[in-house]
């Protein structure tokens, strides 16, 4: 019997190591000198509360599941029930393809079929290299459709801190302004962070702060999460592409054990809800294709 995530493809460099699902595409592990960097999932264990995955055609949450774009309605199951929300995508529990792959890089791809949750042709190809600067994920969507396709990505990597707990921890967060969110967790506009205990940038402790929030308006590309004790700092790096950083001390997750034992920094392209607000959503034209990347590492204190 396969593993729940299906093929387990193991990349190694120097003194890094990560595994990445067949299901997914999702980075299971990543360790730097047999030390975790992320907080992962076992072998034969589905990726619980998102560890890993790719969040496509769109990251976070979606209104009612439902949206009508390009003329084209879009109904979705509505997989967070007690906010009516429709969260995440729906390529994190699909079998991509391995495609090429040496001992450092493998790339995964995904057709996309037009369903009634997204009524569009869309492929996608999601790879991972290990290089002297860390871990590098490219992401390359493609419009395969006769009609402009929407597109947002975000992906759910947990990282350690290098401490028991995020608590002791210091976030780095080059972000000038939060969303506001509701209580189902869409948008109502957004909020300068200046003066209140939402601004890291300048590194500041995590304290007992519960963030589930959105960040965005970033005048650096690099979010760092540190205790002074571990010796390393944890970065994660984006590009111009990915203009919104979601941080997650894990307070809500249901294994009581795995809460506030790190914090997730989520790369994502668009705000949540953006098949609704058009918040940094991408209508990709026919035969248009949309790259983008980010980078996690550690590199000594």
């Amino acid at each position: 019997m396969s593993q729940p995530s299906g093929e387990q493809v193991e990349l190694c460099f120097e003194n890094q190591r990560a595994v990445v699902t067949e299901v997914g595409a999702s980075l299971r592990i990543y360790e730097v000198d047999g030390e975790a960097v992320i907080d992962g999932y076992g072998e034969h264990e589905l990726a619980n509360a998102g560890r890993g995955q790719v969040l496509a055609p769109w990251p976070n949450r979606l209104e009612d599941g439902s949206y009508e774009l390009s003329g084209r309605k879009g109904t979705a199951a509505l997989d967070e029930p007690a906010r009516g929300n429709a969260i995440h995508g729906l390529v994190r529990w699909l079998r991509w393809t391995v495609g090429s792959r040496t001992d450092e890089f493998v790339a995964f791809e995904c057709d996309l079929a037009p369903q009634p949750a997204y009524p569009f042709g869309l492929g996608l190809e999601v790879s991972y290299t290990l290089s002297s600067d860390g871990l590098d994920v490219t992401v390359r969507a493609r419009c395969e459709d006769e009609v402009p396709v929407p597109f947002g990505i975000g992906f759910h990597p947990y990282l350690l801190a290098g401490g028991e707990h995020v608590d002791e921890a210091q976030l780095l967060l080059p972000a000038a302004s939060r969303l506001v969110l509701d209580e189902r967790g869409l948008p109502h506009g957004n909020v300068d962070v200046a003066g209140t205990g939402y601004d890291f940038r300048s590194a500041g402790w995590i304290g007992d702060l519960h963030l589930d929030d959105c960040f965005t308006d970033l005048e650096g590309r690099e979010a760092v999460l540190t205790t002074p004790a571990s010796g390393r700092e944890t970065f994660l790096r984006v590009d111009e592409k990915f203009g919104y950083l979601m941080v997650y001390t894990g307070d809500t997750l249901p294994d009581t054990a795995a809460r506030r034992r790190a914090v997730a920094i989520e790369p994502m392209s668009c705000t949540p809800n953006a098949f609704r607000n058009g918040l940094g959503l991408v209508m990709l034209q026919p035969g248009e294709e949309w790259i983008g990347g980010w980078t996690l590492g550690v590199r000594p204190t």
